[in-house]
C-alpha cells in the first residue's frame, strides 16, 4: 500500500469493481475523494488523457475545472461536458496562473479533492538541443506539477478530508529512450517529485490525502497526432489509460502503470530491471541501445529475466 494515506479498507472491496469503460459505480468505492459533488482539478485538459480524465469525473457527477493553455480548445472540451465543467486558461509554467487557477477554484467551486497535473509537452531534443527547448520542456513538464502540488495539495490536506492526487509522468521518464532527452528528464523528475510527495503524505498523521503516479505508455494524444493524424494499432487511448488509472487507485496502487497495444507488461517490467542492473552491473550508459550489449539485452528479454 506504499503511497496511500488512505486506509486499506477502502480499496479491497472495489479492486474488481472497475473492469470495463463506461459502467459507472460508486466510485467512493475506488476512492472516497471521487464523491459526487466533490471538486477535481485537471491540467491539460484540453485534449487526451486530461480531457479523458475530466469527462469520466464529470460522468461520475464531480464538478471539474479544465485548465490549460489553449484556450479555444479548452472552453470547447468543457463545452462538451456541460455544466459541471469550468475552463480556466492556465499556463501550468507560470506560478502564479497557477496559484490564480487555486484561487479561482476556491472562488467558484470551493474546496478541491482531486487533483490532477496532467499537462505535459515534448520536443525539447537532446542533451545538445536547445536551451529554449529544455527551458520549455521542463518548465511546464517537471515544474508545471510542482506549481500545481504546492498551489493546492496544501489545503488539501489541512482541509482533513479524502484526497486524491496524481501526476501524470511517462515510461519514458524511467527507461529513458536515447532521442528527447529534455522529456525523459522533465518525466523523470516528475516521478521522483511524486514519489517524495506520496512519502510526506502518509507520514502526516491523520493525513486523508494520496498521491499516485501515473506512467502512460504509448497514447494516442495530441502530441502524439502530430506525428500520425490516426490512431496506430500499438496505441492505447487516452479512454483506455484513464481506466488503467482508476483502476490501480482502487487497488491502492502508487505507480499506476500502463501498457499500449504493442508491449505486454512482462516486457515492460524487463525493460525496467535492465536498466536498474545498468547501475548496478556499472554497464555503460542506456546500455539497451549500445551496439556491444544489444545481443544480451535481446537474451536477456527472451530468458528468465537473469542479466
Amino acid at each position: 500500500m506504499s503511497g496511500l494515506c488512505i486506509p486499506p479498507s477502502y480499496y479491497g472491496r472495489a479492486a474488481s469493481a472497475v473492469k470495463l469503460w463506461g459502467i459507472l459505480i460508486s466510485m467512493t468505492d475506488v476512492h472516497p475523494a471521487l464523491a459526487r459533488g466533490n471538486v477535481a482539478v485537471v491540467t491539460g485538459a484540453a485534449s487526451g488523457i486530461g480531457l479523458a480524465a475530466a469527462r469520466r469525473f464529470a460522468a461520475l457527477g464531480l464538478r471539474v475545472c479544465l485548465a490549460d493553455r489553449d484556450e479555444s480548445r479548452l472552453v470547447d472540451a468543457a463545452r462538451s461536458i456541460g455544466d459541471s465543467a469550468l475552463p480556466v486558461p492556465t499556463d501550468v509554467s507560470d506560478r502564479g496562473s497557477v496559484e490564480s487557477l487555486a484561487a479561482t477554484v476556491a472562488d467558484r467551486l470551493g474546496s478541491v479533492s482531486v487533483l490532477m497535473n496532467n499537462a505535459g509537452t515534448g520536443g525539447g531534443g537532446d542533451a545538445l538541443s536547445s536551451p529554449e527547448g529544455w527551458t520549455r520542456v521542463l518548465s511546464v513538464n517537471l515544474l508545471g506539477v510542482l506549481h500545481g502540488v504546492q498551489a493546492f495539495v496544501p489545503a488539501m490536506v489541512e482541509r482533513g478530508a479524502p484526497g486524491l492526487v496524481v501526476n501524470t509522468g511517462s515510461k519514458q521518464g524511467i527507461t529513458c529512450p536515447p532521442g528527447d532527452t529534455a522529456y525523459n528528464v522533465s518525466k523523470a523528475g516528475v516521478k521522483a517529485l511524486t514519489e517524495g510527495l506520496a512519502h510526506s503524505l502518509r507520514s502526516k498523521p491523520g493525513c486523508r490525502v494520496s498521491a499516485h503516479l501515473l506512467v502512460p505508455g504509448f497514447t494516442f494524444t495530441g502530441m502524439t497526432a502530430r506525428r500520425a493524424p490516426e490512431k496506430p494499432p500499438a496505441a492505447w487511448t487516452p479512454e483506455q489509460v484513464v481506466e488503467r488509472m482508476l483502476e490501480g487507485i482502487a487497488k491502492g496502487d502508487f505507480y499506476l502503470w500502463c501498457e499500449d497495444n504493442e508491449t505486454p507488461r512482462a516486457i515492460d517490467e524487463k525493460r525496467v530491471l535492465w536498466n536498474a542492473l545498468d547501475i548496478v552491473e556499472n554497464r555503460p550508459a542506456l546500455s539497451r541501445w549500445h551496439p556491444e550489449w544489444k545481443a544480451a539485452f535481446e537474451r536477456f528479454l527472451a530468458g528468465d529475466g537473469e542479466s
